[in-house]
């Protein structure tokens, strides 16, 4: 299944602000600045403790590294969310006992997107000694409190392990997670309809869940809303909408998106003997 470092300028802007009246603010409002500063630079987009005023970033770039680790450290003695962006920040530094040790006191306080990072690093052995079962147990855990990742990697680990999770039980854990808005959760749940995996095949079901990912964004459901809408699966056929959703996943850097974008512009075609489409005019 397909999946999806941003510029700090607002994190420089609050940094200075926050830098030059420091002395003005009591220790609550000192810590809610390193906050805001540790989410500009190492919030993840997935997490579902992430704030609206972060757009959060999947790479934390190098050069914000420093400045993550110190701010997410300060602000981590009162945040969950900022001990498990201290992990990130750690990990993109290739620390990975440090993001190890701030995953898993996350972890603790609750932190369902740190139980998903610490089960990596028991799956892959950064930082930790690798134990599937150790890894398995947290994405148990951040699954069955919501979490799509957490969902997605339980199913991912079992399949190579030979303890595949069930598809009617990931079915139901995605409904779950898909009902407290993960785009993550909806993309995947969509696909399950799609396919009829883990239940009845329901195109109008897809078609729903898709769309719902696809208005939050996410680039492999707003593919999977154009090919719908082009060829009428689950709802009405409509062209025009096919190719905004296309051109709106191709603009998020969807290769197959672009492709088929491509198609739905051209006047004229010409295909090989096989019907095979090898230009357009």
């Amino acid at each position: 299944m397909r999946r999806r470092s941003r510029a700090i300028a607002a994190a420089c802007s609050v940094f200075i602000g926050a830098t030059a009246s420091l002395s003005l603010y009591s220790p609550a409002h000192a810590q809610s600045a390193d906050l805001a500063l540790c989410d500009r630079v190492a919030a993840d987009p997935t997490d579902p403790e992430k704030p609206a005023y972060a757009p959060g970033t999947a790479v934390i770039a190098q050069s914000d590294i420093a400045l993550a680790i110190k701010y997410c450290r300060q602000a981590s003695a009162a945040s969950r969310r900022a001990l498990y962006e201290l992990g990130r920040a750690y990990a993109a530094g290739n620390q990975w006992p440090e993001a190890a040790a701030a995953y898993r006191k996350a972890a603790d306080k609750g932190s369902t997107s740190a139980m998903v990072a610490l089960g990596l690093l028991y799956e892959s052995g950064a930082g930790v000694a690798k134990d599937d079962a150790q890894a398995r147990a947290l994405f148990q855990r951040a699954a069955a409190a919501g979490n799509a990742l957490g969902v997605i990697r339980l199913a991912a680990l079992g399949s190579t392990t030979g303890a595949a999770l069930d598809p009617a039980q990931e079915r139901a854990m995605l409904t779950n997670a898909a009902a407290a808005n993960s785009a993550d959760a909806q993309f995947q749940l969509g696909l399950m309809y799609a396919n009829g995996v883990g239940g009845p095949k329901d195109d109008v079901a897809a078609r729903s869940w898709f769309e719902k990912a696809a208005a939050q964004g996410d680039a492999d459901a707003l593919d999977w809303m154009g090919s719908f809408a082009a060829s009428g699966r689950g709802g009405p056929r409509d062209i025009n909408a096919a190719k905004d959703y296309y051109a709106k996943a191709a603009a998020l850097g969807n290769d197959d998106a672009k492709a088929e974008l491509k198609r739905l512009e051209c006047t004229i075609t010409m295909k090989d003997k096989h019907g095979n489409l090898i230009g357009c005019m």
